[in-house]
C-alpha cells in the first residue's frame, strides 16, 4: 500500500513538473509572439487580397491551403533551421535579425511612398503577371504565391521569436518556437478567414435577416468592411515601421554602436519626465515606439533604391528561371 502511494506521489509529482513546462512554453510562445507584432499584423493585412476575385465557395478552402503551407514553412523549414542557427552559429541571429528589420522597413516605407505616388514598384510586375483564364489554374498560382510571400514573413516572425526566447534547453527551445508557429498561424489565418467572410455575413444578414437592426448591421458590415481593410493596412504597415525600426536599433547597440538607442531612450525618458508619474510608463512607450517608427521611415526610404534596382529584379529572375526549370 505504501509503495502505491509513493507511485502516485511520483506521479504527482512528474505532472506538476509537465505542467509547469507547458505553462513556461505557452509563457515564453506569448512573450516572443508579441515581438513579431508588426510581421503578424501584416501578414493578416496582406492576405485577404490573395482570395479576391474568386467565388465565395472558393474562399475558404484557399485560405486553408495557404495555412496549410504557412505551418509547413514554419515548422518543417523554418524551425530546424532555427534551432540549428541557436545551436551552432548564435551569433548569427542579431545580423539575420537586423536584415529581416530592414525588410519590415523597406516594405513599410515603400507602402507609404506607393501611396503619395512616388513609388511604382509593383505596377511593371503586375501589369507583366500571365493572364490565367482557368479558375483551377488562377487558385494554383494564388496560392504558391502566398506561400511564398508567407516564407519571408514567417522567417521574420521565427527569427524575431528565436531572438526572444530566454537561452534554454534544446527541447525547451523546439516546443517554445513549434507553439509560436502554431498559434501565429492559427491567429492571423483564423483572422483572415473571418475578414473575408465577413462581408457575406453582412449580405446574408442584409437580405435575410428578420428584424431590421439585422439587416441594418447587416449592410453596415458590407460597407465598413473595405475602410476596416484599409484601417488594417494603415496599422500593419505602422506596425512594421516600429517593428522594423526598433529591431535594428537594439541590433546596433549588441553590435557595440548604441549612440542611437541611448539617445532614443533618453528623449523617451525626458517625456515620460513631463507627464504624471502614474502615466510616464505609457508615455515613454508611446514615445520610443514612435521614434523607433520614424527610424525605420528613414531607414526604408533609403532602402527602396536598393530594394527596386537590385533586390527585387534578383527575387524575380530567381522564381522565373526556377518556373521555366519546373
Amino acid at each position: 500500500m505504501s509503495g502505491l502511494i509513493a507511485l502516485f506521489d511520483d506521479v504527482a509529482a512528474i505532472a506538476k513538473v509537465a505542467a509547469a513546462s507547458v505553462d513556461d512554453v505557452i509563457g515564453q510562445a506569448a512573450k516572443a509572439g508579441t515581438k513579431a507584432a508588426g510581421a503578424v499584423i501584416d501578414d493578416a493585412a496582406v492576405s485577404p487580397k490573395y482570395v479576391q476575385g474568386f467565388e465565395a465557395s472558393r474562399e475558404l478552402p484557399i485560405i486553408w491551403r495557404i495555412t496549410k503551407g504557412s505551418l509547413k514553412n514554419k515548422l518543417v523549414f523554418l524551425l530546424p533551421a532555427g534551432l540549428a542557427l541557436s545551436a551552432f552559429a548564435p551569433w548569427l541571429i542579431a545580423p539575420l535579425l537586423m536584415l529581416g528589420g530592414a525588410y519590415l522597413c523597406f516594405e513599410g516605407a515603400e507602402k507609404i511612398a506607393h501611396a503619395i505616388g512616388m513609388s511604382d514598384a509593383h505596377k511593371d510586375y503586375a501589369a507583366a503577371a500571365t493572364t490565367v483564364e482557368d479558375p483551377a489554374s488562377l487558385e494554383e498560382e494564388k496560392a504558391k504565391g502566398a506561400i511564398k510571400t508567407d516564407f519571408i514573413l514567417s522567417a521574420e516572425i521565427m527569427t524575431i521569436a528565436l531572438a526572444a526566447i530566454p537561452e534554454s534547453n534544446f527541447w525547451m527551445e523546439a516546443a517554445t518556437l513549434a507553439t509560436v508557429a502554431v498559434m501565429i498561424t492559427v491567429a492571423v489565418y483564423g483572422s483572415v478567414a473571418l475578414i473575408v467572410k465577413m462581408d457575406d455575413l453582412g449580405l446574408a444578414m442584409a437580405n435575410h435577416g428578420r428584424l431590421g437592426v439585422t439587416r441594418s448591421l447587416g449592410r453596415g458590415l458590407v460597407k465598413g468592411m473595405p475602410g476596416f481593410l484599409n484601417l488594417l493596412t494603415i496599422i500593419g504597415t505602422g506596425a512594421m515601421l516600429w517593428v522594423g525600426g526598433s529591431i535594428i536599433v537594439h541590433g546596433l547597440e549588441v553590435l557595440g554602436f548604441g549612440t542611437i538607442g541611448h539617445w532614443i531612450h533618453d528623449v523617451a525618458v525626458s517625456i515620460g519626465q513631463a507627464v504624471p508619474l502614474s502615466l510616464q510608463g505609457i508615455t515613454q512607450w508611446i514615445a520610443k515606439a514612435a521614434m523607433d517608427g520614424v527610424f525605420g521611415v528613414v531607414l526604408g526610404l533609403l532602402f527602396i533604391p536598393i530594394g527596386e534596382k537590385i533586390v527585387t529584379p534578383a527575387w524575380r529572375a530567381l522564381f522565373k528561371s526556377r518556373a521555366k526549370k519546373a
